[in-house]
């Protein structure tokens, strides 16, 4: 989601405006005019997730230096409620936008008990707005079964500069074994229960003992079950920590098949880039990786199944025709999926929320 944000001050300031984002402290991050940090301190839940409390009186200091004509939280908990707590009281106009699924999230981390408010606290959140952005259709279709008003969809797109076939390396290739009769399986993201990785650990080691020596597994990401998938995954599998750049490109490239099992996503950003990288991709037939993981663009299998993974695999290392016929399919849609195109639309229903000029309402949970 950072970049994604990064992505959008760029197109305000080419669009003519401007944009200041507000977001955690993070030690790593490179200092930029354009960005002001709170104090947050790790969620005990997942470690990896910074959390900032509310700060109503450091959210009206930023309106009133800053001057905002419009809102936008991205989040609904610490920064995205100082927000709406400054957009209230100042009667800016407030938008936001859904990225994660945190009801689905609560299952895998033994947090069912807060099931009850979830959606009841998520509804009253973004209805407060004049706009909810969800990533996809089908998380918007899910949103307004839930009582989300006025919703609207705010796509993802790909940089087709960092992300192309085009940065394939037979090198990396050599590096991590694999051959011209190699099949190297590429899976990129956190390690993380929510997303389905122990379903393609657990495939992955049936399609990798079928067929030894044939199919090569790499990983590239971090996250809290990094060290209990170390453990548990077959023997064999490269773990490539988390990369970013030049590197992530062509880790992405140089691989021939991309298998993502996670059900829990509102898009599927690695899905796209992915695609973009010219790979095969093997993905559940369930969630919002269905918009991009078509049957044209993706050997699909019911979701939480390891065997179904791993047939799919075989196949395509099996059947090359089929694999470059998916991933000829699969470029192809990325192609189309510009980042000025999502912008152009995401300025628009800003323009469309501000001439509404409806005051800030309260909502009902």
């Amino acid at each position: 989601m950072s970049r994604t944000l990064e992505r959008l001050v760029s197109a305000i300031e080419a669009r003519g405006g401007e944009a200041l984002v507000i977001t955690v402290a993070d030690a790593e991050a490179t200092p930029d005019r354009r960005v002001e940090r709170w104090p947050s301190v790790p969620f005990w839940a997942y470690p990896q997730l910074q959390m900032a409390a509310p700060h109503r009186n450091r959210a009206l200091d930023v309106v009133e230096r800053w001057k905002p004509t419009l809102i936008h939280s991205a989040t609904e908990f610490g920064v995205g409620l100082g927000g709406l707590i400054a957009a209230r009281e100042t009667r800016v106009p407030f938008v936001t936008s859904y990225h994660t699924h945190f009801t689905a999230y609560l299952r895998h981390y033994r947090l069912s008990f807060l099931d009850a408010v979830g959606w009841p606290f998520l509804r009253w959140f973004h209805n407060a707005g004049l706009r909810t952005f969800a990533p996809s259709e089908i998380v918007r279709a899910e949103l307004e079964q839930h009582g989300f008003r006025d919703t609207r969809v705010w796509s993802r797109g790909v940089d087709q500069k960092t992300f192309s076939p085009s940065f394939r390396s037979p090198s990396l290739r050599a590096q991590l074994g694999a051959t011209d009769d190699t099949l190297l399986v590429a899976y990129v993201g956190r390690l993380a229960p929510e997303k389905g990785i122990d379903v393609a650990l657990d495939g992955m080691r049936v399609a990798m003992e079928k067929h030894p020596g044939k199919i090569v597994f790499a990983l590239a990401g971090d996250g809290p079950a990094e060290v209990r998938c170390r453990a548990t995954a077959p023997a064999g599998t490269i773990f490539m920590g988390k990369l970013s750049g030049r590197a992530l490109s062509e880790f992405y490239a140089s691989a021939d098949v991309f298998v993502f099992p996670s059900i829990t996503e509102t898009f599927g950003n690695v899905v796209l880039e992915a695609m973009a990288s010219g790979l095969a991709l093997v993905a559940p037939d369930w969630g919002a990786t269905t918009e991009l993981a078509t049957p044209e663009t993706a050997l699909q299998f019911p979701a939480h199944d390891p065997a179904a993974l791993a047939a799919c695999v075989e196949r395509l290392l099996n059947d090359h025709a089929l694999r470059q016929r998916i991933a000829k399919a699969a470029l192809a849609v990325a192609m189309t999926r510009t980042w000025d195109s999502i912008f152009d639309r995401l300025v628009l229903d800003y323009c469309e929320a501000l001439a509404a000029g409806r005051p800030l309402r309260t909502a009902n949970v």
